[in-house]
């Protein structure tokens, strides 16, 4: 990296090496360029006091949460992917000052730069920073830590997808919770990934809707490893975690189709408690993906049934996942470049608007707090444990 006279980044082959050395690269490479270090990007733009509180009170919810030692919702919501700095803080800002609306739910922006894609396409702001196939990494490094900086001192704690290995050197210490998307679930790297992770993590279940990847996923993390891994001054080197406990499945929904209902829904829990005994069985609900059919209005009908589910008592709903975005709908990436993008709308995956997810939000808060005084009864009346609230679920 170099800084011009004017003070502004340079992010030019100037500050890479090119090699040229095909016995070393193979002759389908055809260059290379340095990646800046996480710990000069770390020094260049700091974690603040402010920030680091942000992060770390989001974190010890959310484990909470995940382990049934709290009864609040976890709600990760905002845009598929953020292309646009300012339009995400601008949405940062509406949903901040939405917050104090919520005390029952634990709400995480979703601040996703990296987009794993089924063949080709955009691959996130990270990647792509400029969307013209340039893919200035470092510079798409720089702008999304800085971005995660200025969210979080806000006072809006974040979330992210766990995509490239080495992106989480860079980001980390801003992440109060990540996801292990459809695609990933079953790698190995990932696995090994989020084993290490200081916050907690969702494994999605497979593209093809099983949840046994994703359940297998979870009781890997939950182990320790060690790897190859590149350390916080960029250089390769063997990693060895103690193992992640704060860990839960996400039902995404699948080729074959949804898998929110309530019978998916208690499948999951059962398969969960039937493999890992110990383990809260924690479920979070992806509203989008295949369980809206990749259509972003049946978002509003995953939400229904989460609510339904929530009302009539089932704790282990720990989570809700929404896609949402100034304005609704999606569009291309138009060829001339992203002058002629609209203002507050998805380049990936369909959004809902801003005006929709205040309601959703509203609906969730009211059904927390209506799960809340019907489990209080439940249990002081009878004398049962969560389980045998839903004892068709374990017969």
């Amino acid at each position: 990296m170099t800084v011009t006279t004017s003070g502004t980044k340079s992010w030019s082959i100037s500050s890479a090496f090119k090699s040229s050395d095909k016995r070393v690269e193979g002759n389908k490479t055809d260059s290379s360029e340095k990646l800046l270090s996480p710990a000069a990007m770390c020094l260049e733009i700091p974690l603040s006091l402010k920030a680091e509180k942000t992060v770390q009170t989001a974190r010890e919810a959310c484990a909470q949460i995940i382990a049934g030692k709290d009864d609040r919702l976890i709600v990760v919501v905002g845009p598929c992917s953020i292309h646009d700095p300012e339009q995400a803080l601008e949405y940062a800002r509406k949903l901040k000052a939405s917050l104090s609306l919520f005390p029952d739910l634990v709400i995480l922006m979703r601040s996703y730069f990296e987009k794993p894609r089924t063949t080709v396409g955009w691959k996130g702001l990270i990647n792509d920073p400029d969307l013209n196939g340039t893919f200035q990494i470092n510079k798409g490094l720089w702008i999304a830590r800085k971005l995660l900086r200025d969210l979080t001192e806000l006072g809006l704690p974040l979330a992210v997808e766990l995509l490239d290995t080495f992106s989480p050197q860079y980001l980390s210490d801003f992440i109060s919770w990540g996801a292990i998307g459809a695609r990933t679930t079953e790698s190995q790297p990932h696995r090994e990934m989020a084993s290490g992770r200081p916050h907690p993590v969702g494994f999605k279940n497979g593209t093809d809707g099983s949840i046994g990847v994703a359940i297998d996923a979870i009781k890997s993390a939950a182990a320790p490893h060690s790897f190859v891994a590149m350390n916080h001054e960029g250089v390769a080197s063997i990693s060895r975690t103690t193992g992640n406990p704060d860990l839960h499945l996400i039902l995404r929904g699948g080729n074959k189709g949804p898998n929110y209902a309530e019978i998916d829904v208690a499948e999951a829990i059962k398969s969960i408690s039937k493999q890992m005994p110990l383990k809260n069985p924690s479920i979070m609900i992806d509203c989008s993906h295949g369980n809206s059919q990749k259509d972003h209005r049946n978002q509003h009908k995953v939400v229904h049934s989460i609510c339904d589910q929530l009302k009539a008592g089932n704790p282990f709903i720990n989570g809700v996942m929404l896609e949402s975005n100034i304005h609704e709908g999606r569009q291309e990436l138009p060829s001339k470049g992203p002058g002629g993008l609209k203002y507050g709308v998805s380049i990936t995956d369909a959004c809902i608007d801003f005006e929709n997810t205040i309601q959703i939000l509203c609906d969730l808060q009211r059904t927390v707090v209506h799960r809340r005084s019907l489990l209080d009864t439940l249990l002081a009346d009878d004398n049962k444990t969560p389980f045998g609230l839903l004892p068709s679920i374990f017969e």
